[in-house]
């Protein structure tokens, strides 16, 4: 009997110590193909015990629990840990207790976001269905536009965004293809005096428009991810890197060519596969709690640290992570910053994004400011208008000898080196 007893105990001791670990890994959420270009997250992005002081905090641990089958038993022998909220990837805003009436106190944005936010399927108003169906790219830009936008749009498809072969800057360079992601915009004719079928004709000129019936507004940009990525992997499912920005940023498209190459090639050599992002990453950032301000996010809407995010307007990928973004977005509620929104993706996958000192998110050092040479240090700078962004193209072409014979101090920031074993 005594013997019984011991085996019984060692039993139960052992599935204690199995249950703990796959807790452990499932926490992690750690990715099943890490190449040198990614870290893993140093800690989970939530964890078991329920922090409800804010309702997208509480609404995420909700589908936490529905996502994890070890910790949807844990909240069956609890019983109350999810009490009062539906459950499942559409949850919605019914039935929240004492935290339904804090949403009456967010701004009207904020109002609106939480009123669509567990909807994610628009019907595609505008599509690109052949888009690669010739060649897989080497690079796809997806770049965050509006309808209004249109000057935007042109300055870049008459600089860094010209698709087809793209000469690297210094090596072969590759297939680049382009396109614009829209929602449908509030737009009068004072303010946007655009005809209905503009878009549709421009759309066909181009062939680089994708259009959501969505409202595009600020705090609908995370719309575009989600709706962006099971697009790529119906339509440009073999495209190597893909970058997504916005519409006022300047890129060194030649320049990142050679980047994403060298950092294939590197990543060929060691036998790896190559998942990795790459931007200006924004580490140990708390939400902004200025009611004025653009980014401003309410204590009872959201508590606690943002997990790293690239910011900046402009981040690149590998396609490899497509099938992984679109998969773990399913389990991550949407989040009015889209930026933040990816970080939390990432961060769930147990990806940290690197940071790349060639993405300037809040411009040039003030004594490189008037140095038209620094641009060739960059791989990208936030922020500039299409009569800016037109002037540089042309200015950095017919300089570009010059600058590359200099012995400044300007730093060499668009190189890209893989972390040493």
């Amino acid at each position: 009997l005594l013997l019984l007893l011991l085996s019984i105990i060692i039993i139960l001791l052992l599935l204690i110590i199995i249950i703990i670990i796959i807790i452990h890994y499932i926490e992690n959420g750690k990715s099943s193909q890490i190449s040198p270009l990614t870290l893993l997250a140093e800690r989970p992005f939530w964890n078991v015990k329920l922090d409800d002081s804010a309702l997208w905090n509480r609404l995420q641990h909700v589908l936490d629990r529905e996502c994890n089958p070890i910790l949807r038993q844990l909240d069956t022998a609890r019983g109350a840990a999810g009490a009062g909220l539906q459950k499942g990837p559409g949850i919605g805003l019914q039935s929240l207790g004492p935290i339904s009436e804090v949403k009456e106190s967010f701004p009207k944005d904020i109002q609106d976001f939480l009123q669509s936010m567990h909807f994610r399927e628009y019907p595609l108003i505008i599509d690109q269905s052949r888009l690669c169906s010739e060649e897989a790219p080497l690079l796809l830009l997806a770049i965050k536009s509006k309808e209004c936008n249109i000057r935007n749009r042109e300055a870049i498809r008459e600089t860094w965004g010209s698709t087809g072969l793209v000469t690297g800057e210094a090596g072969r360079g590759g297939v680049v293809h382009r396109v614009f992601l829209l929602g449908r915009q509030d737009r009068s004719p004072q303010s946007c005096p655009l005809s209905n079928d503009h878009l549709a004709e421009e759309s066909m000129k181009y062939g680089d428009i994708l259009q959501w019936d969505f409202r595009d507004t600020f705090y609908n940009l995370t719309l575009k991810d989600v709706l962006f990525w099971p697009w790529v992997l119906q339509h440009c499912p073999h495209a190597r890197f893909i970058f997504k920005g916005d519409d006022d940023v300047f890129v060194r498209t030649p320049a990142l060519l050679d980047v994403l190459q060298q950092a294939e090639q590197q990543s060929k050599a060691r036998g790896r596969n190559l998942d990795f992002v790459i931007g200006d990453v924004i580490n140990d950032a708390f939400p902004i709690r200025q009611v004025d301000e653009k980014y401003y996010i309410p204590q009872d809407f959201y508590a606690g640290k943002y997990p790293p995010y690239m910011g900046g307007g402009g981040v690149v990928y590998s396609g490899s992570l497509v099938m992984q973004l679109n998969e773990v977005s399913k389990r991550v509620h949407l989040f009015p910053i889209d930026d933040v929104f990816l970080g939390m993706c990432l961060y769930k996958l147990g990806i940290v994004p690197r940071s790349h000192p060639g993405f300037l998110t809040f411009d040039f050092p003030k004594e490189e400011a008037n140095n038209p040479c620094s641009y060739f240090s960059i791989l990208l700078v936030h922020k500039r208008s299409p009569e800016e962004t037109l002037s540089l193209w042309n200015v950095l072409k017919h300089i570009q000898v010059d600058c590359l014979k200099q012995t400044s101090d300007i730093p060499r920031r668009n190189t890209f080196f893989l972390q040493k074993e």
